[in-house]
C-alpha cells in the first residue's frame, strides 16, 4: 500500500535535471522516499494510498532549504538596528550571544523553527552556536533536517575588537568540543541531523585552528563550513593581519574543497571568486542580512555569475536580527537587489534563484542525492503553496510567483520524509502557541542581560 499520494495539483515544479513542471501532477510516497512522480490518473491507476492529500489551487515544490540561518539569534530581532559591521557584531551580537543559557537558547531555537517550518523550509544549515545539541534536538522534535555545528574561536582579538570571555578557548579546547558535537550528533534523528565543523569568521580564527579542523572535517566525512567576505572591514581585517584576503589565506591553508562552505562572499575579489570555482567551494547568500547591515555585498558581490556558472550558490536567511527569516522573501531580495544595482532586469531570473532554495541548497548540504528536487528515490520533502491568495492570483507563471509575489505565509503544507509537518499553515510537531508565549515571557530576562535596552529605545515618544 502507498503511504501517501498527493495528486491534482495545479503545477508540480520538480526541479530535476529538465526542471520538468508538471500539471495536474502527482507524487506516491513510501518508506519516506519518492516512488512515483508523474500525472494524478497515471499515478492513480498504481492503486490506492492509505492517505491522499489533495494538492488542487497549489503549487507543490521540493521543501526549501535555508542554508544559512542563526537559530539563536531569533530572540535578538531588534537588537542590532542602524549599525555597522563591526558594531553589529562585537557591540550587539556577541554581547547577546555570550549572555544566552540553555533555557535561553532553547526559546530562541524553537522560536526560528517555528518561522522556518512556517515558510516553507524542511532543511537548514545552522551558522554554528554554542548549544548544537539544542539545535538538533529541537529539528529532531520537530521532524526537520538540519546541518549543526559548534561555534569555535581562538583568536580573542582582532583589528575589529575584542571577544566576550564567554567565547574564549584555546584551539586545543576548540578542537576538542568541536569534534565532540560531530561524533555525538551527526546522523543523528534518523539521519535528519548532520553535524559538521565550523571556525565563526577568519579573523578569530589562527591557521591550526582552520587546518586542524579541515583535517577533521576529512577524517569524519563532513563538511567545514564559516562567514567570509561579508564586509569591506572584515576584507582589510585579513589584508592587515594576514597579508593576503580571506578566501586567498584559505587556499593558501590547502582547505578549499568541494565540502566547504562560505557565507557571504560579496567582497570577494576575481582572484578569489575563481578559486571558488576551481575548488568546488560551496557559497551562501544572505541578501536581508546585507540590506539591513549595509554590508555591501549586493553592490560589491558577483553571485548571480557565479550561479550561472554552475558554482552551488545557497540562500540563506542569515539572522531574525536582519527583519525576517522567510525564505520566499529571501529570494525576491536577492533577484531584485541584483536587478536594482545592476540595472538589468535579466539578472537573477527567478528560475536561478529558486533552484538556490533548493537544488543549491542541498548540494551546500552535501546531500544533492537525498533532496533538493522530486524525483523517485529521493525523500519526500516537499512543500504546498496555496495559491487560493490574493499575492499569488493571476497565476500564469509558478516560478514568477514563487520568487516576485509570494511570501512564506502562503504556505499550506509541508512534509519531510513522507510526514506531515506543517497543514493548513498550522505546525503539527510542536505547541505554536507555547513557542510564541515562551519567547515572549523570556523576552524581557535576555534584553535585561544583554544590557542592550538603553540602546534600542524606540526615536520617537513612549507614553
Amino acid at each position: 500500500m502507498i503511504e501517501l499520494r498527493i495528486e491534482e495539483a495545479d503545477w508540480l515544479l520538480t526541479l530535476d535535471k529538465r526542471r520538468r513542471i508538471l500539471s495536474d501532477g502527482a507524487i506516491d510516497v513510501e518508506a519516506g522516499r519518492i516512488a512515483a512522480l508523474g500525472k494524478t490518473a497515471d499515478l492513480r491507476a498504481r492503486g490506492g494510498a492509505a492517505r491522499v492529500i489533495s494538492a488542487r489551487g497549489k503549487v507543490v515544490t521540493p521543501g526549501l532549504i535555508d542554508s544559512h540561518i542563526h537559530t539563536t539569534f531569533q530572540m535578538s530581532r531588534g537588537l542590532a538596528d542602524e549599525v555597522d559591521s563591526r558594531a553589529f557584531l562585537f557591540e550587539r551580537m556577541y554581547p547577546y550571544e555570550g549572555a544566552l543559557d540553555e533555557e535561553d537558547a532553547w526559546v530562541s531555537i524553537r522560536l526560528c523553527l517555528l518561522e522556518l517550518l512556517k515558510c516553507g523550509v524542511t532543511t537548514f544549515i545552522d551558522a554554528g552556536n554554542y548549544q548544537p545539541h539544542l539545535t538538533a534536538r529541537a529539528a529532531g522534535e520537530a521532524g526537520m533536517r538540519c546541518v549543526v555545528a559548534r561555534s569555535t574561536f581562538d583568536v580573542t582579538k582582532s583589528a575589529m575588537g575584542a571577544l566576550p570571555a564567554a567565547f574564549i578557548e584555546t584551539t586545543e579546547q576548540a578542537l576538542l568540543r568541536a569534534e565532540e558535537t560531530v561524533s555525538r550528533l551527526d546522523r543523528a534523528y534518523d539521519g535528519r541531523v548532520r553535524a559538521w565543523f565550523q571556525f565563526r569568521g577568519l579573523n578569530n580564527a589562527s591557521d591550526r585552528l582552520v587546518t586542524k579542523l579541515s583535517e577533521l572535517a576529512g577524517r569524519h566525512g563532513v563538511g567545514l563550513q564559516t562567514h567570509a567576505c561579508f564586509a569591506r572591514s572584515t576584507m582589510e581585517s585579513s589584508q592587515a593581519q594576514h597579508g593576503v584576503t580571506e578566501i586567498e589565506r584559505l587556499e593558501r591553508l590547502g582547505v578549499l574543497g568541494p565540502a566547504m562552505l562560505l557565507v557571504h562572499a560579496g567582497w570577494a575579489s576575481t582572484r578569489e571568486l575563481e578559486l571558488v570555482r576551481e575548488r568546488d567551494v560551496k557559497v551562501v547568500a544572505a541578501p536581508s542580512s546585507s540590506l539591513h547591515n549595509a554590508y555591501g555585498n549586493i553592490v560589491h558581490g558577483r553571485l548571480p555569475e557565479l550561479l550561472e556558472e554552475g558554482v552551488a550558490v545557497g540562500i540563506g536567511s542569515d539572522h531574525a536580527s536582519s527583519g525576517i527569516v522567510d525564505l520566499p522573501q529571501e529570494m525576491f531580495l536577492f533577484a531584485c537587489a541584483y536587478k536594482e544595482v545592476r540595472e538589468n532586469a535579466r539578472v537573477a531570473p527567478p528560475e536561478r534563484v529558486i533552484e538556490m532554495a533548493t537544488v543549491n541548497g542541498a548540494r551546500c548540504a552535501l546531500q544533492e542525492d537525498r533532496i533538493g528536487s522530486l524525483e523517485v528515490g529521493k525523500r519526500a520533502d516537499l512543500v504546498l503553496f496555496d495559491t487560493r491568495r490574493a499575492e499569488w492570483q493571476p497565476l500564469y507563471n509558478p516560478v514568477a510567483n514563487l520568487v516576485y509575489s509570494a511570501t512564506g505565509k502562503s504556505v499550506d503544507t509541508v512534509i519531510v520524509d513522507g510526514r506531515v509537518l506543517v497543514e493548513g499553515g498550522r505546525v503539527l510537531t510542536f505547541d505554536e502557541a507555547e513557542v510564541i508565549e515562551a519567547a515572549r515571557r523570556r523576552s524581557s530576562v535576555i534584553l535585561a542581560k544583554t544590557g542592550l535596552a538603553d540602546k534600542i529605545r524606540p526615536r520617537w515618544p513612549v507614553e
